[in-house]
């Protein structure tokens, strides 16, 4: 019936089939099968210029400007037809509409007017292999097999722009600091523009800047605070569009002892004066654990003055534990203090999520205990994942640098769970992955904002990611949340953790170096490989056991040979793993997005003159629906537990995101705040309640990190 019904329905017409079931009240996935058959039926193999050879095709995109020749050049042509030969022998099929369909709409290289394709989506995996392997032929064919077989994806900006020779930045995300001078404020506003116009989205830190009414040169009252700041940056990232392609995206993090807190949170009420209310900037929360300890005994919270606190120790706020200062600043008659009370701070923590899905959190302490590296971490990013050291920079009046600091940007690119699983070769594929993520790095300058530039030459800080946990335990039938899932996820990432600190060591003997500051690294006194040595970190059920078979896992031994071959010849890379929200990379590679499980069965994502597609979970089949519960039904409980269990060995963030069900209160986001705090969880991104009873729920993402 179907075959007949695709000689008059139009891919998109077989693509909504998906919201409806069968007579027999089965989904109907070989109707998307279908629609993305009909979808290059249709539109893509009309529309797609044809050429006689693949000499001709190159000759024809570099000459007329598409592809940067350097890429090419740095390899015999021999070699180019040899590893274009070996990815269309692979037969790439994508197995659902909404993979191809945003593969060719956001993607793959057009004609200039746009109306016709000048790639396949094996000549984009070539040429991102190409162009990171940078004329290391081995190198370019590793990267093909592993994007192309769907274990590696590069993120969108490494994706869609390597090899392209009217590129933008392989990478698009970033993190600022302000300090408390206007010098430094002007400063950040300005690098926010340039790095939104190049596509990224921008997390700054207002945790330095002194409160409302503080004094300025001595006169009491004239300090505007930060919200002042925050209307100045959301009107610069709704100015720097870029190209109106879409609107800027930036995130400011804040303490939660600022004076400034309340007001801070109020900007996203949604009855708040539009004076100060914040529509389109993301708002996040960092905070220490003596928060939660004047919560749970009900006494009243401090909030200290950053302006005093930097003249009383030396250092800004950011650089203060307060959990480690509180009772001694409490004390202090010479820092300015205010007084609410801890739980009502909880409480209208909660309201706002419950209104918007802000803040995000940070739980400072937890964060800069798991830190390896030297220094505090004082803020994450657009999408709460990246945990680095950043440096302050200091100003001459003329805003030229007087000491030029460090700030952050994001490498980053994730594994697909389920394919890495198949492939069997956990090393090689980690190996491949941290190699292509530190060519971005490498080949990566922001000019424009200095301090970028130098953060990222310094520590060649990637992020390797993950994606399709849900899909490949339902697959195996193995219910996400459960004793299996998380000992599963625990064992993974164990591994992966391995493999990736010994990619980086490689790295560093082969270009002898290491990141600045290894030498006072938990790696280089050895201290970070001792939950490692002193037990296993192997499967224990005969289930997970199963899962594992024929990989191989590291054992202490192996971890001891690693730390001492750390110690001796050090990391390339600062920071190695961080697991991003994946949104466009996981619906091109059939998969789940991040560690997360699925927010329903059947999502329907709005994606432009199109209007909505529909996309099945990976892997999910008629036979397997129970094991799909989604988030919601699954509750923040399994979520907690299991990104718990991945955290233990990643270096830097997870982006998690709590789920609760239409009828939560406050009370439950104030539990499950606490749950996570007490399991060691470092960051929250949104909090989210089920507002619709359709089976199919619509999707947003991360403008940054999940595109």
């Amino acid at each position: 019936m179907l075959d007949r019904l695709s000689e008059t329905l139009d891919y998109h017409a077989l693509n909504a089939m998906l919201n409806l079931y069968d007579d027999e009240g089965h989904i109907r996935f070989d109707a998307d099968r279908m629609a993305a058959r009909q979808y290059f039926l249709q539109h893509v193999n009309q529309n797609t210029v044809f050429f006689h050879s693949l000499d001709e095709k190159l000759d024809y995109l570099v000459e007329e400007g598409y592809y940067e020749a350097e890429v090419l050049e740095a390899y015999p042509r021999a070699f180019l037809q040899q590893i274009w030969d070996a990815a269309f022998k692979k037969k790439f099929r994508f197995p659902t509409f909404l993979g191809a369909f945003k593969y060719y709409t956001s993607y793959t290289l057009k004609t200039r007017d746009g109306k016709r394709f000048l790639e396949r989506y094996e000549d984009r995996v070539v040429m991102v292999a190409l162009a990171l392997a940078r004329g290391d032929q081995d190198l370019a064919m590793s990267f093909m097999e592993e994007i192309l077989s769907g274990r590696f994806q590069p993120a969108t900006p490494t994706f869609l722009n390597a090899g392209k020779k009217s590129r933008g930045e392989l990478i698009s995300c970033f993190l600022l600091r302000l300090e408390d001078n206007m010098e430094s404020i002007g400063r950040g506003i300005n690098s926010a523009l340039q790095l939104s116009k190049r596509g990224g989205g921008v997390a700054l830190m207002l945790t330095n800047i002194r409160e409302h009414g503080a004094p300025i040169k001595g006169i009491e009252n004239q300090s505007s605070g930060v919200i002042p700041i925050m209307k100045l940056l959301e009107d610069s990232f709704s100015y720097a569009n870029q190209l109106g392609a879409r609107q800027g995206a930036g995130a400011v993090y804040l303490n939660a002892h600022h004076p400034d807190i309340l007001r801070f949170l109020d900007t996203k009420r949604e009855n708040a004066d539009e004076k100060i209310r914040i529509k389109t900037l993301s708002l996040g929360v960092v905070i220490p654990d003596v928060t939660f300890e004047l919560a749970k005994r009900n006494e009243p919270m401090y909030l200290f003055s950053p302006h005093d606190m930097e003249k009383i120790y030396g250092v800004p706020f950011s650089e203060i534990s307060v959990t480690e200062k509180y009772d001694e600043m409490v004390e202090d008659k010479r820092i300015r203090k205010t007084k609410i009370n801890a739980r009502s701070f909880f409480q209208t923590l909660a309201e706002i999520q419950f209104e918007s899905g802000y803040p995000y959190i940070m739980f400072e302490d937890t964060v800069n205990r798991m830190n390896p590296i030297d220094g505090r971490i004082t803020m994450s990013n657009l999408c709460s994942e990246i945990l680095q050291v950043n440096e302050a920079s200091v100003y001459n009046e003329d805003l030229s640098y007087a000491h030029m600091g460090t700030d952050i940007s994001c490498n980053l690119g994730s594994l697909n769970i389920a394919k890495t699983m198949d492939g069997r070769d956990l090393g090689a594929t980690v190996e491949a992955a941290i190699r292509s993520l530190t060519a971005v790095s490498e080949m990566s300058a922001i000019d424009a904002v200095p301090s970028i530039r130098k953060g990222n030459d310094e520590s060649h800080a990637i992020g390797l990611g993950q994606m399709n946990l849900h899909g490949f335990l339902a697959r195996e039938r193995i219910h996400y949340g459960s004793p299996e899932g998380v000992e599963f996820t625990s064992v993974y990432f164990a591994t992966v953790a391995y493999h990736a600190i010994r990619a980086s060591c490689a790295l560093a003997k082969e270009r002898g170096e290491s990141f600045k500051g290894f030498e006072a690294s938990d790696y280089a006194s050895g201290v970070f490989f001792d939950k490692y040595t002193e037990r296993d970190w192997l499967p224990e059920s005969e289930r997970v056991t199963q899962l594992f078979d024929g990989i191989t896992l590291p054992t202490r031994a192996d971890w001891a040979a690693l730390k001492a071959d750390v110690m001796e010849h050090g990391l390339y890379n600062r920071n190695l793993q961080a697991v991003p929200p994946t949104g466009s990379i996981s619906y091109i590679n059939n998969s789940t997005s991040s560690i997360h499980p699925i927010v329903s069965k059947i999502e329907i994502r709005k994606e432009g003159k199109i209007g909505r597609v529909y996309y099945p979970a990976a892997y999910m089949t008629n036979d397997n629906l129970e094991y799909y519960r989604d988030a919601y039904e699954i509750g923040p409980e399994a979520l907690i537990e299991t990104y718990a269990a991945a955290t233990e060995h990643v270096d830097q963030g997870l982006s998690l995101t709590l789920f609760f069900p239409a009828e939560a209160t406050t009370r439950d986001i104030n539990r499950a705040q606490i749950l996570a705090w007490k399991k060691g969880i470092k960051t929250i991104y949104y909090v989210r309640l089920r507002q619709t009873a359709l089976e199919g729920t619509e999707v947003e993402g991360c403008v940054s990190c999940t595109l």
